[in-house]
């Protein structure tokens, strides 16, 4: 799988563009629909996954929608659940505290993991924005130290990190 991050709208949200096989699957599409476009080239958009819902990080949503062929993946009644579109598979964790529709999406065999603004590389999300819960955040935080140290984190902003990383570096994994 090729991972491509695209820097968009006045927060620096991370979108990324993971493609394989002629397809791709976009997360969170900030803004600047005109650049992710540009990115997606020819590959077909097979889904578009949402790791909560505030405006930085689905601003480019609306483009997408017209498409009826994309699935959206977003919050819903059904969590810790596998999926797989075309050759991408996935599983959909709960990981509420930043918000409470926050997910992150595990890609086992790439060992990668979209978090949105759940961690960051040496910090977390903020917890006091409307539906922000720091009880729901530390609950959040042990769910992930389940995970293999050696993947790699993909924030909604700043740096790509992985879990060894903030494992030994992030003051609030300890």
């Amino acid at each position: 799988m090729e991972t491509e991050k695209i820097v968009t709208g006045l927060l620096d949200e991370n979108c990324y563009v993971l493609k394989k096989n002629g397809s791709c699957l976009i997360v969170d599409p900030g803004d600047d629909y005109s650049n992710i476009k540009e990115v997606v080239g020819d590959a077909k958009v097979l889904a578009v996954l949402l790791t909560h819902s505030h405006f930085d990080h689905i601003g480019a949503l609306r483009n997408f929608l017209t498409k009826r062929s994309v699935k959206i993946f977003k919050k819903s009644g059904v969590l810790e659940q596998e999926y797989t579109i075309g050759d991408f598979t996935f599983q959909v964790i709960y990981t509420p505290g930043h918000s409470k529709d926050s997910i992150s999406f595990y890609f086992k065999d790439e060992k990668e993991m979209f978090v949105g603004d759940f961690i960051f590389k040496e910090s977390i999300g903020r917890c006091d924005l409307p539906g922000g819960s720091e009880a729901d955040m530390k609950i959040s935080l042990t769910k992930l130290k389940e995970f293999p140290r050696d993947i790699t984190l993909y924030p909604g902003h700043g740096d790509i990190t992985t879990l060894d990383y903030e494992l030994d570096h992030n003051s609030y994994l300890n």
